[in-house]
């Protein structure tokens, strides 16, 4: 098989590259799911014990993009391929070209950019791609490193949805972020195409 060149490989940046989660993926969902923290602020709750179990069927899910009417995920590698998390395109609706975005950057690989770069190559697929206009995220009070990162992208802070989680014996708020495309072109600010 030849080599494959990637220099000019919509899926990359300089840094990182996404491509289809694989069945050995399965052992950094499973690590993933100890790290409670993390987990409360992305599905806003305290799951049950992790088992090898569900991260295999995990995985068995969605690799290599089967089940993507569900979601379309993705696995975040560095250039040497090395695992750095997981980010998937979810709850699309055609019709009135919406979407949402989840991501969960490995606990050792956090604090690095990985996240807001794995987003803007999303953000860029769902814009200029499928066509879709607005993207909208909800972040839990609290998660101060998505708030960051929503801004940096560009997103506008819409509301507040007031005491709607309960997690960590307290009603929590959920902040509300969206972006359209065109300010997702102005805060790129550079030809889309290169």
């Amino acid at each position: 098989m030849k080599d494959i060149m990637l220099n000019n490989y919509f899926w990359q940046d300089g840094v990182i590259r996404l491509r289809a989660v694989q069945l050995e993926d399965w052992e950094e969902h499973y690590y993933n799911r100890f790290d409670t923290p993390a987990r409360r602020l992305v599905d806003y709750q305290v799951e049950l014990p992790p088992t090898k179990l569900e991260a295999k069927n995990f995985a068995e899910e969605f690799v290599d993009f089967t089940n993507k009417h569900v979601r379309i995920m993705f696995t975040i590698e560095n250039l040497s391929g090395d695992n750095l998390g997981g980010i998937n395109l979810s709850g699309i609706d055609e019709r009135n070209g919406t979407f949402g975005i989840g991501i969960q950057i490995n606990q050792d690989r956090r604090g690095n950019g990985y996240g807001a770069r794995a987003m803007r190559i999303v953000l860029r697929y769902a814009f200029f791609e499928r066509r879709l206009h607005k993207f909208n995220v909800s972040v839990l009070e609290g998660n101060d490193a998505s708030s960051k990162m929503m801004r940096k992208l560009g997103c506008k802070q819409e509301g507040v949805r007031r005491q709607v989680v309960y997690t960590s014996g307290r009603y929590h708020n959920e902040i509300l972020y969206g972006m359209t495309r065109e300010e997702f072109e102005e805060a790129e600010g550079k030809d889309i195409l290169s």
